[in-house]
């Protein structure tokens, strides 16, 4: 009987622990931590959804579903916390004595909830009680305090997601942002107009989606909007004008480039994702040269300089694409993206979130 309060102390005390663990990596540490707990609540919650939100379904019906998703997820994360420290501290008060289980359990519940009806024997048990409600109340505050901060966020993420619709229509295209500027006569102001802020956005996006994973899942406020697709349109903007628009060159277009196919590496990572770090220049991409050939016809048409030799452009442009091409459309599977040219259009098979949020990848 005493080593059986003896493991179940230890096994209480070790999940309270466990439990601490994860929410300190999941909220507090400004780091992209994989909590194994706050993963499994993930995956589970994303399996509920997942039944009513099939690929084979209406896009528009698969939106709604999964709008309520990470906010649900997110929302629900701390009762699973307190349930785990109650249930912890009930074998805890089990192997200190309070006798029977489910006096034990009463006890742990007044403990954590606060409610005080019932007060343990012993001064060592009112430690106990005191430290529980500490816990609880802890947890919770914790949770709610940090919720302005990830919808804070969010909002910074999507207002220039929704700036970008008047450049780049809906879903944003990067013939459409190209022509629209073109129109207006500021081809020449796409650096300072578009390059240096989104620059700013996906260093941003970089840090808040790794250390608040749950700010992948969160969908735009309009269902044909999303962070993934505005992001692959922005970055194969600016590698079409590096690579085929004939123009001067401009360094924060190639700066903007490498900001934002690292952001995206660095959210792969935290999912697990696999790509190639340092891939070759000529390595396949997703676009084919007879869309490229068509895009140039098409900028052609709208009297956008051209670069002479398009075999060239092609090349450079296949040379940036290559570094975000592979997580830019593992991305848009995982989110369920709306359509997008030359992103989530690009998705053969959807990418279940089960099978894509493991433990992150190492990369050196």
């Amino acid at each position: 009987m005493i080593l059986l309060r003896v493991l179940a102390a230890m096994a209480g005390s070790a999940l309270v622990v466990a439990t601490l663990a994860s929410a300190l990596k999941t909220i507090v540490v400004p780091r992209g931590y994989a909590s194994w707990l706050t993963r499994g609540h993930f995956i589970v919650w994303r399996r509920l959804f997942g039944l009513f939100a099939r690929p084979g379904r209406p896009y528009a019906r698969r939106d709604r579903v999964l709008a309520h998703f990470s906010p649900v997820a997110l929302v629900t994360l701390p009762a699973v916390w307190v349930t785990l420290v109650g249930v912890g501290f009930t074998g805890v008060f089990w192997a200190s004595g309070v006798q029977p289980l489910t006096e034990a359990f009463a006890a742990s519940g007044s403990s954590l909830f606060t409610l005080g009806f019932i007060r343990p024997p012993g001064t060592g048990r009112v430690v106990l009680s005191f430290v529980e409600a500490g816990i609880g109340l802890g947890l919770v505050s914790l949770m709610i305090s940090y919720l302005p901060t990830i919808y804070g966020a969010f909002s910074r993420r999507e207002a220039l997601v929704g700036l970008l619709e008047v450049r780049a229509g809906l879903p944003p295209s990067p013939i459409e942002l190209l022509t629209r500027y073109a129109r207006i006569g500021w081809l020449h102001r796409l650096d300072d107009d578009l390059f240096e802020r989104w620059e700013q956005w996906f260093m941003d996006v970089e840090e808040s989606h790794t250390s608040q994973p749950s700010l992948v899942f969160f969908r735009s406020p309009h269902p044909e909007r999303s962070w993934i697709t505005a992001a692959g349109c922005v970055l194969d903007t600016a590698a079409i004008t590096a690579s085929t628009i004939d123009r001067p060159h401009n360094a924060q277009t190639d700066l903007m480039l490498r900001t934002g196919f690292f952001a995206l590496r660095r959210i792969a990572d935290y999912f697990g994702m696999s790509y190639d770090p340092d891939p070759a220049a000529d390595a396949p991409i997703s676009v084919s040269r007879r869309e490229f050939d068509l895009l140039c016809v098409e900028l052609r048409a709208m009297d956008i300089p051209l670069k002479p030799d398009l075999d060239v452009a092609w090349r450079d442009y296949a040379g940036w694409r290559v570094n975000y091409d592979s997580v830019l459309i593992q991305l848009c599977g995982l989110v369920m993206a709306p359509p997008g040219k030359w992103s989530s259009d690009r998705v053969q098979v959807d990418t279940t979130f089960p099978k894509v949020f493991r433990r992150p990848r190492r990369r050196h």
